[in-house]
């Protein structure tokens, strides 16, 4: 495999590190890292985005990601893994990354469960982690970088 170019945010001055500030403003509100690692890690299945979920899982680890956890992820429902408020978390992320799959794209029981269980710069947190998680899935889809090569 081989990717079309370069990632476009490498490309473009500031663009990566305006992005990368967009990231560390998400882990602002309050939300633990490991949920917002697993939003990650599932938008970007979603996505079918190789390198996000490649890096994705490493991160997700590293912040503390049961094995249990990153095994089920893709199954979220159905797994005994999940807190509740990972579950609203996780329900959140792929009614917003899914937003072309139905004409009220985040349905009100959907936000309203998350909002139950965070703040809201918690509910701010999860937005940024699941819009940047979305651009970079976008940039590393049209381009075909991937998984395991680094920038």
């Amino acid at each position: 495999m081989q990717a079309r170019m370069t990632n476009p945010a490498q490309v473009l001055p500031g663009a990566m590190q305006s992005i990368l500030d967009l990231l560390n403003a998400a882990k602002e509100g309050g939300v633990p890292e490991s949920t917002l690692e697993l939003v990650h890690l599932r938008a970007s299945q979603i996505n079918g985005c190789a390198p996000c979920v490649y890096g994705g899982m490493a991160s997700a680890r590293k912040h503390g990601v049961s094995e249990d956890q990153l095994s089920t992820v893709v199954a979220w429902r159905e797994a005994p893994y999940f807190s509740d408020a990972e579950r609203a978390a996780l329900a959140l992320a792929e009614a917003a990354t899914r937003i072309a799959d139905r004409a009220d794209a985040v349905p009100d029981e959907i936000w309203d469960e998350a909002a139950r269980h965070y703040d809201e710069k918690g509910l701010a947190s999860l937005v940024l982690m699941v819009a940047v998680t979305n651009l970079f899935n976008r940039l590393n889809a049209t381009t075909r970088q991937v998984a395991g090569v680094t920038w």
